[in-house]
C-alpha cells in the first residue's frame, strides 16, 4: 500500500497527529485511520476504462467532518490520476467541489465530461 506523505493540519483526526492518506490499490480506495485504527474516511474509486478511473464516493464519519479530511482525501486522488498517467471521471460531489475550488491545470486536464 502507498501512503501519500503526511500533512500537519490544525483539524487532524486527533491534536497534534498528522493526516496520512494510504491507498489500497486492491480494494481501489484511499482511506484516513481516524481515532487509531477503529474508524476510517475513504474515497471509492473504479476503473471504467483500460485508463479511466470513477471518483465515485467519499464518507468521513460524522464526527470528523469539517477537519478537512477529505481535502486529503480528494488530493490524494488527484494526484493518483496524474501520477499515473490517467483520465478521470467525477461522479462525487465532494470531488467536483474540490476541483472547482482547486483548480490547479494538471488535474483539469484529466477530467473526463
Amino acid at each position: 500500500m502507498a501512503q501519500s506523505p503526511a500533512a500537519e493540519s490544525p483539524g487532524a483526526p486527533e491534536q497534534g497527529c498528522p493526516i496520512r492518506v494510504e491507498h489500497d490499490r486492491r480494494r481501489r480506495q484511499f482511506t484516513v485511520r481516524l481515532n487509531g485504527c477503529h474508524d476510517r474516511a475513504v474515497l471509492l474509486y473504479e476503473y471504467v476504462g483500460k485508463r479511466i478511473v470513477d471518483l465515485q464516493h467519499t464518507e468521513v464519519p460524522d464526527a470528523y467532518r469539517g477537519r478537512g479530511i477529505a481535502k486529503h482525501l480528494a488530493k490524494a486522488a488527484l494526484d493518483f490520476v496524474v501520477e499515473e498517467d490517467l483520465r478521470a471521471h467525477v461522479t462525487c460531489w465532494y470531488i467536483q467541489k474540490f476541483v472547482k475550488e482547486n483548480p490547479l491545470p494538471q488535474y483539469l486536464e484529466r477530467l473526463q465530461p
